[in-house]
Parts: structure tokens; C-alpha cells; sequence
């Protein structure tokens, strides 16, 4: 039986128990496994790796343990070029796209609302949802990390919170997406793009106490939903506000 040593750094220490946290890590095999397998045995989904060293040198997934190794595991970088080293993962998606499971509906809201292209998957199985993700070039949102296991998955990120607003705040932080959120650009609904309507085309749909004060509206260009202004719009600044904070 070989032994080779683990250290994960920055956010993948989030993956791994308490105690094996931010320090070095005994790991025992038998044969030569791939550096990719022990890993994701340790619990690191391949998709949250972007650079490994063994021993100092950089390598790639299919390299090979070898008794006494010591092996350094970095995040994904998506504002650091180390396009010198053996980068692992695709280069970032600097127009970012989304999809999220199931269970993160109030998450895909929140992205919406910022303006960020955010899918919702709706059905149970997670090879439908790796499909989906990679035929329209899609990141993987999930709280499930087995699914970011999956070797077929280039991009996806594990959602660390259960709070959708520290989850939506994760995720801007994470891809650094500041810059590029348009609030009030994408329907909540479907995720469509919103695009000015004039009064007169929509009248018909307007509230009669919202139409003698609200002059703006906005229509789905997908589903048709109607848009405007009203009493909900503070309380929806003041939420992209804490999420840009």
C-alpha cells in the first residue's frame, strides 16, 4: 500500500469534514490511481479543481500517485490567468450562463432579477440536467455534490448556503459577476428578456390605479408577462443591493 499526502486550499477546504480542514492529509491506495480519483474520493467534485501540484510541478487529472507524493489542490481561478501551468478545467465562461436544479428556485429568482441567464431544470434526472447544461453551454448550479462528480460536467459550482440570498451572493462572488449584472433586464418568470412596451399597446392590462401614475412598462419578449414599476420596487432594490454589497 502506497501513501501520498493531500492539502486542499481556499474554498474546497468547504467539501471536506471539520477536521480535515486547511491541513495536510494522510491518503493511503493501493496500485498508481489517477490524482483525479482520489480527490473526488476525499470528496472534491473535479469540476470545483483547476490546478494541481505534485510535488511542486503541475499536472493533470490522469497523473498517476506515486508513494510519497505531495499534492497541493487549488480552486477554480476565473480571474487568474495560469494558462503557464496545466490548467484543468475549460477556460471561464466570461459570458456566464446558469442552470440550477430543482431545488433552487428562489436562487434562480434572485439571478434573474439581477439579469443573469439563469435555466431552470425541472426534471429528477441528473443526467438530463448534465445534458442540458452542456448542449447550451451551461454552468451547473446544485447543492448536490455527487452531481458535480459526474466526469461528463465541465462547469458547475456547489452552493454552500441555504440562505437564497447569501446563495445568489455566492455565486456573484464566485464567478465575478458584478460588473456584469443588468437589474430588472430578465423576466422572473422565464427568464426571458424584458423589453420596453408603450402604454398604449398594453392599457388593456394595466391595473386602472396603476395606469393613472405608472407611465413605464415592460413586456417578456418569451412569455409576454407585463412589468412596471410599482410599490415592490424599493424592496427589490434594496435585495440587489445586499447581494452586490
Amino acid at each position: 500500500m502506497g501513501a501520498a499526502t493531500f492539502r486542499f486550499y481556499a474554498e474546497l477546504n468547504d467539501f471536506l469534514p471539520p477536521g480535515l480542514r486547511r491541513r495536510e492529509i494522510p491518503y493511503r491506495f493501493h496500485g498508481s490511481p489517477a490524482v483525479k480519483d482520489a480527490i473526488e474520493a476525499l470528496g472534491i467534485p473535479h469540476v470545483e479543481v483547476d490546478l494541481i501540484l505534485v510535488n511542486g510541478r503541475s499536472v493533470g487529472f490522469d497523473y498517476r500517485l506515486q508513494p510519497g507524493n505531495r499534492i497541493a489542490v487549488y480552486p477554480v481561478f476565473e480571474s487568474l490567468d495560469i494558462t503557464p501551468l496545466v490548467r484543468l478545467q475549460d477556460r471561464p465562461l466570461r459570458n456566464p450562463k446558469f442552470i440550477a436544479d430543482v431545488h433552487l428556485g428562489k436562487l434562480v429568482r434572485l439571478l434573474r432579477l439581477l439579469g443573469l441567464d439563469t435555466a431552470q431544470f425541472e426534471g429528477k434526472e441528473d443526467s438530463a440536467l448534465v445534458e442540458a447544461a452542456l448542449n447550451a453551454k451551461r454552468i451547473i448550479l446544485t447543492r448536490d455534490r455527487d452531481l458535480l462528480k459526474r466526469g461528463a460536467v465541465t462547469h458547475g459550482y456547489w452552493v454552500r448556503s441555504t440562505d437564497p440570498i447569501e446563495q445568489a451572493r455566492e455565486v456573484v462572488r464566485r464567478f465575478d459577476l458584478s460588473s456584469q449584472a443588468r437589474p430588472f433586464t430578465r423576466c422572473l418568470a422565464c427568464n426571458g428578456p424584458l423589453i420596453r412596451a408603450e402604454k398604449e399597446e398594453v392599457f388593456d392590462r394595466i391595473p386602472p390605479k396603476t395606469a393613472r401614475w405608472q407611465d413605464e412598462y415592460f413586456i417578456c419578449r418569451d412569455c409576454g408577462k407585463l412589468y412596471w414599476r410599482g410599490t415592490h420596487y424599493p424592496r427589490l432594490r434594496n435585495t440587489i443591493r445586499r447581494i452586490l454589497s
